[in-house]
């Protein structure tokens, strides 16, 4: 397994294992943006992109991962475990947040299980499942 930012040539295997591309043709966009800004990362497995996630700093000043995505055939490999891992290690800054759904159980565990704890919700983005803020308190990078 190996963790690298993703790259433009990266798009369409990126596009390929998101779940939402599908249904939402604007999603290919945003990971070409992404991309173009150097936040996506991916996660390699024998040379074929198994999964990405999305590193901004956009929330209040503050590490945001904006989303972990791992290709279906991928899952129950620990590789949403090991972008979040990776994330907590190159954040710049001592606190780290993401969020989830409330019916999305999998990845409140994972959060959980990563160090995160639940930092309050934000009601109204989804119809009838909030929206639950993690926090992760990191250690400074040293210089």
């Amino acid at each position: 397994m190996r963790i690298r930012p993703a790259v433009k040539d990266d798009h369409p295997a990126l596009c390929a294992i998101d779940s939402v591309v599908a249904d939402d043709p604007k999603r290919s966009d945003d990971i070409a943006n992404w991309i173009e800004a150097g936040c996506c990362h991916l996660v390699e497995i024998d040379g074929a992109i198994a999964a990405y996630g999305v590193l901004t700093y956009q929330f209040f000043g503050h590490g945001f991962i904006e989303i972990v995505m791992v290709g279906s055939v991928y899952r129950r490999r620990g590789l949403g475990a090991a972008l979040i891992a990776y994330f907590q290690s190159i954040c710049a800054g001592s606190k780290l947040f993401s969020s989830t759904n409330m019916s999305n159980r999998p990845m409140q565990e994972l959060f959980i299980r990563a160090g995160f704890q639940p930092s309050g919700y934000i009601d109204n983005l989804a119809e009838n499942d909030p929206e639950i803020v993690f926090y992760s308190r990191l250690k400074p990078i040293e210089a």
